[in-house]
């Protein structure tokens, strides 16, 4: 999967995923979020989360390669098969305690999230044998 987005994207990315993950605690503390605007809130957080995840995962590195390229198309796959075992785990708790309220809606954030780890992992785990080798 080759990389779309130019290299700054990437912290980016990162800056837009920390932002995401605060912005619901600020707005509580200023009195912000209502019953009436939860959902819309929560809704927002996860687009800007997945707005996040996906500027990571399609942002060029630093030193991008073929190799590179290999690296997201395996932390992609591994990510796939995590997201999957997540999910199905999820369910068979749901059914084993009979829970028919819950439901799970933020599958594709799950995978996103679980595709950055597995892209960062590569990469990080790349650089570690390049520096083996030698």
């Amino acid at each position: 999967m080759k990389a779309l987005l130019p290299v700054y994207c990437r912290p980016l990315g990162y800056v837009i995923l920390v932002v995401s993950l605060f912005l619901p605690f600020i707005l509580v503390m200023m009195g912000q979020v209502t019953d009436a605007n939860l959902l819309f809130y929560k809704e927002c957080t996860k687009l800007l989360m997945m707005v996040g995840a996906l500027m990571i995962l399609f942002a060029l590195s630093k030193n991008e390669s073929h190799e590179t390229e290999l690296i997201r198309n395996r932390a992609t796959r591994n990510a796939i098969f995590l997201t999957v075992l997540f999910i199905f785990g999820g369910m068979l708790y749901r059914v084993a305690t009979g829970d028919i309220v819950h439901v799970d809606t933020s599958s594709f954030l799950t995978f996103l999230i679980i595709n950055v780890l597995c892209l960062e992992f590569g990469m990080k785990k790349a650089v570690v044998d390049k520096l083996f080798k030698k």
